[in-house]
């Protein structure tokens, strides 16, 4: 194969089919979906262990890259999740009549092709499948290597229910993982109407500055919980390990923590126990690297400043102490990569301050940001978490997949 545009062409083309769906069809597909993944998840698991048999267990990336019967089920019922949510198109967002007599609606329409650049998440094959389906749109996948045997896997159940329900199977497209084809998926303006990029800052930098196609970013997560003096500690430290540990490789668990320096001494050694379950490394300020020395916590390092500002998906997270509440803030300005960060409080006013001051997507109060998640947010699933403020912010899911269109309708109106 020299071009992808074929390809493309014939999935711009399968748009209009998947359009037309009705929202009892769209919720039938997704359901049986459901189904088939349930009813062959022996054979993902299988085609799975083939792309985790070419990864070091100890690269981040592997976590990702794993399915079990448990994420399978957890899958299958995010279809279903999303088959129950409302349909996003054809709602009126606005409807009046003008004094000339026309009639004007703006009603929400799909978006019509989505493309998709992910890395070695096989699940958002199918996290994407299902929004798009269920709002109507075509999708160009492209996955990476890492996930190959996975993804093949995946798309031919995904066209094995496309065909019973005819449906061409077109309109679901995964694209070969050649590099040499990104760039013409990026410049594909004439089949695709957005491309969303998903994985590293690498792969999201690569994008936004080779796009033709407009672009809606699922930024990295570089999440901070901020501890502050008057918080309760055992919230805290539940709080702060469950970010760190519960899931370390992906974007919304915990990088950095930040302690206030007049509960700094009683707080940090208060992590050593659940942290030495995970060997969680911890690259400390100079402050914090004498109190967790002092309680010979043996996954030690110094921090510098490349630390501060880092995304780690892994067993490890940066310490920084701070003079107070307003240090704090200036500390996470800095290095926030405005996905989702947290404080933990007991000062009601410091709570609401932090949520309207800091400048990210997602802003917690006493509660980890393992939450920023489009099904735990109840949106069914999602394509990414979009650190971006035009379009969309936030989980990136079902009710932003349209954009908007007027109808205007009149009885022979003319203007000169």
């Amino acid at each position: 194969m020299t071009t992808i545009v074929p390809m493309l062409a014939k999935t711009h083309a399968a748009s209009a089919e998947v359009r037309r769906l009705t929202d009892a069809r769209k919720k039938a597909i997704l359901d049986r979906l459901a189904e088939v993944l349930l009813e062959n998840k022996a054979q993902i698991i299988l085609e799975n262990q083939k792309d985790l048999s070419r990864m070091s267990p100890e690269d981040p990336k592997y976590d990702r890259l794993t399915l079990t019967e448990k994420r399978i089920a957890d899958l299958a019922s995010s279809l279903n999740d999303v088959a129950d949510l409302p349909d996003p198109t054809g709602q009126i967002l606005l409807e009046k009549s003008l004094e000339n007599g026309l009639s004007i609606r703006k009603i929400a329409v799909p978006l019509g092709v989505v493309g998709v650049i992910y890395e070695s998440r096989p699940n958002v094959t199918i996290d994407v499948t299902s929004l798009c389906i269920r709002s109507g749109n075509a999708v160009v996948l492209r996955g990476g290597s890492d996930a190959y045997e996975t993804n093949i896997c995946l798309i031919g159940l995904i066209h094995k229910v496309l065909k019973e329900f005819d449906i061409n199977t077109d309109a679901i497209t995964l694209l070969p993982v050649n590099r040499e084809f990104v760039k013409e998926l990026l410049t594909a303006t004439r089949y695709v109407d957005v491309i969303i990029p998903r994985g590293s800052e690498s792969l999201i930098e690569f994008v936004r500055k080779n796009s033709l196609v407009p672009t809606i970013e699922t930024g990295a997560g570089v999440c901070h919980t901020y501890v502050e003096t008057t918080a309760n500690l055992e919230n805290a430290r539940n709080i702060v390990v469950n970010a760190k540990v519960s899931r370390p490789s992906v974007c919304n668990s915990l990088d950095t923590v930040v302690v206030d320096r007049a509960i700094a001494a009683q707080f940090l050694p208060m992590l050593k126990e659940d942290f030495l379950k995970y060997n969680v490394e911890v690259f400390a300020d100079e402050t914090a690297f004498e109190i967790l020395s002092s309680v010979n916590y043996p996954y030690l390092q110094q921090a510098d400043e490349a630390d501060f500002g880092r995304e780690f998906l892994d067993f490890k997270c940066s310490v920084k102490i701070v003079e107070g509440f307003d240090e704090a803030l200036k500390h996470i300005g800095k290095y926030s990569s405005r996905h989702s960060e947290a404080i933990i409080s007991e000062n009601t006013e410091y709570c609401l301050i932090f949520q309207q001051e800091i400048d990210a997507a997602a802003v917690y109060a006493n509660a980890s940001t393992r939450f920023t998640d489009g099904g735990a947010f109840g949106l069914g699933a999602e394509i990414g978490i979009s650190t971006q403020k035009l379009h969309a912010r936030g989980p990136f899911a079902l009710e932003k997949l349209v954009t908007e269109k007027w109808i205007v309708t009149g009885e022979g109106q003319v203007r000169w």
